[in-house]
């Protein structure tokens, strides 16, 4: 694998090192930290995720009036980052509310991290005028690519698990990292197909990309589950080959359940209904072995009024605060 020879990554353990190393072996000069943001801590270049170790849910803009109507006891929003691109109006009053009053984590979609074309300098441009702005606690992205020639795909689209397509990304991670000046947090995808090519395991290649970049990762828990039915595979052996060490952050989102064309079961990752027992089974054994992390209720399609969402989060704040409890009474190893 690329870390047994790769100077940046030999010998070093520590994801950030990699990420420092990699950085001034580029020549760039690194940004002071900054403190703009309402908690009022410092962030530099080199920090991980700051988000709350607490549930969040993702921004739509027709819940923007019960958001504001009181303080709303949830840690973070999440927005696409993708949607806030243009100079203003009410997009961007609107994010500016949330930023000034909650944390704030921003989630791309359309970077298209996992292609072999070169990434968009334009699109980093505008990515990086966004983070600059708002000043988030995080940013992610997905292992996918949705673009291709020149032509743009409405969905986030897999890759085969290679030697070769690993490189690529590293040199994709690498780029965006140095073009936002800061660490990226890289999230597994729902897949419904495999390639017959890939000899890496998905939880490998995940793990290798973290360690060569430094980058951090995003679980999705609903990606999980889909993409293990899906492939007539366990979700909970795949978290057991996950690098938890490495998460930063959790996704749960509700599936839709159809068939495909020769009639066998088919796990859609829809954001469309709330989470299912079975992702929540794997949330309460993910916090379990890594301890709570930032929670991101993710709700996209046929969006519910903002009470639902908000007992989504609450609910699974519950699971996090159990946990907490049982973390601080386990005794000392």
């Amino acid at each position: 694998m690329r870390h047994h020879h790769d100077p940046a990554w030999h010998g070093i353990h520590d994801p950030l090192q990699v990420l420092k190393i990699r950085i001034e072996a580029r020549g760039i000069i690194l940004a002071p930290p900054f403190s703009s943001t309402p908690q009022g801590f410092a962030m530099s270049f080199f920090s991980t995720s700051r988000l709350p170790a607490a549930t969040g849910v993702g921004f739509k803009p027709e819940h923007f009036a019960a958001i504001t109507a009181e303080r709303q006891p949830i840690g973070f929003f999440e927005v696409h980052a993708e949607n806030y691109m243009g100079d203003g109006g009410v997009p961007h009053a609107q994010l500016r509310f949330l930023r000034d009053h909650y944390a704030l984590s921003l989630h791309g979609v359309g970077l298209s991290i996992g292609s072999t074309e070169p990434l968009d300098r334009e699109h980093l441009r505008r990515l990086r005028l966004l983070c600059d702005r708002y000043q988030p606690e995080s940013f992610s992205e997905h292992l996918a690519w949705s673009s291709h020639g020149g032509a743009f795909f409405n969905d986030l689209l897999p890759l085969p698990y290679t030697e070769a397509t690993l490189a690529a990304v590293i040199t994709h991670v690498d780029e965006t990292q140095c073009a936002l000046g800061r660490q990226i947090l890289i999230e597994n995808p729902a897949t419904y197909v495999r390639f017959a090519e890939s000899t890496i395991l998905e939880t490998t290649f995940l793990a290798e990309l973290a360690r060569a970049t430094g980058c951090g990762l995003l679980l999705d828990l609903n990606n999980v589950f889909v993409s293990a039915r899906n492939h007539g595979s366990g979700a909970n052996a795949y978290l057991n080959d996950f690098p938890l060490h490495l998460v930063r952050e959790i996704h749960l989102a509700g599936f839709f359940e159809t068939v495909d064309d020769a009639s066998a079961p088919l796990l859609i990752d829809s954001h469309g209904s709330p989470v299912a027992n079975e992702v929540r089974m794997l949330f309460d054994m993910t916090i379990e072995r890594a301890g709570p992390l930032p929670t991101l209720i993710e709700w996209d399609n046929d969006v519910p009024p903002f009470e639902v969402l908000l007992g989504e989060a609450l609910a699974a704040q519950a699971r996090l605060d159990l946990f907490s409890r049982d973390i601080a009474t386990r005794p000392a190893a």
